[in-house]
């Protein structure tokens, strides 16, 4: 009886062990969001002409796991000719080459290097990352703090039959434009030195 139930009892504690490191494993997660409605909202809050505005073509990969989330990293970006306000003229400034020289720069990215520390606050994951922020061929390293939120086999809930979970990577910050070379010789009565943003954005992982 002992002779059967060895192997048995082997097998059970292997596939359990399996079973914890498929748990544990880092997966992918994909911002290139198929129903479009990923954003950044953008604000430079002068005294004389306040503006706001968003942008989209959000793209990236960012690989999560939930067991060990300071190994956190990826790559998140947004098209440049993407970015857009109310204002038709001051779109067209915008992509200018004194403001972001969208011609030249295609995209704006940030790339999360390392997460320093974490806690988990209702469900979510809150963390103070490092990463590298490049605008307008300017890197400049940036620490904020990114809160993830991670909901495991809810990618249905969006894609219909897709089986896969989200990821979703909310954060504020403020960055000074003169850094990236923004209308530098701008006063900041007219363009606000700050710009603030706000991201909140979905990432998918298919399971297949």
């Amino acid at each position: 009886m002992m002779k059967n139930i060895a192997p048995l009892f082997i097998s059970a504690i292997y596939f359990a062990a399996a079973a914890a490191t498929t748990l544990a494993a880092p997966v992918d997660y994909d911002f290139k969001d198929p129903k479009g409605v990923n954003t950044i909202v953008f604000m430079l809050d002068s005294k004389l002409e306040p503006i706001m505005g968003v942008a989209g073509g959000i793209t990236g990969t960012v690989t999560f796991d939930a067991k060990k989330p300071k190994a956190t990293k990826g790559t998140i970006s947004l098209a440049t000719k993407s970015i857009h306000t109310p204002n038709g003229g001051m779109k067209n400034k915008i992509q200018a080459k004194d403001w972001l020289d969208g011609k030249t720069h295609k995209t704006i990215d940030f790339a999360i290097k390392r997460v320093e520390e974490f806690k988990k606050v209702k469900g979510n994951y809150e963390m103070k990352v490092v990463a590298d922020l490049t605008c307008k061929g300017i890197t400049k390293q940036i620490k904020t703090t990114v809160t993830a939120t991670h909901m495991p086999g809810k990618l249905s809930s969006r894609m219909g039959r897709a089986k896969g979970d989200l990821l979703v990577l909310r954060s504020n910050f403020t960055i000074n434009r003169k850094d990236f070379n923004i209308k530098p010789e701008m006063g900041n009565d007219v363009v606000s030195e700050k710009i603030e943003l706000r991201i909140s954005i979905v990432g998918s992982h298919i399971k297949k």
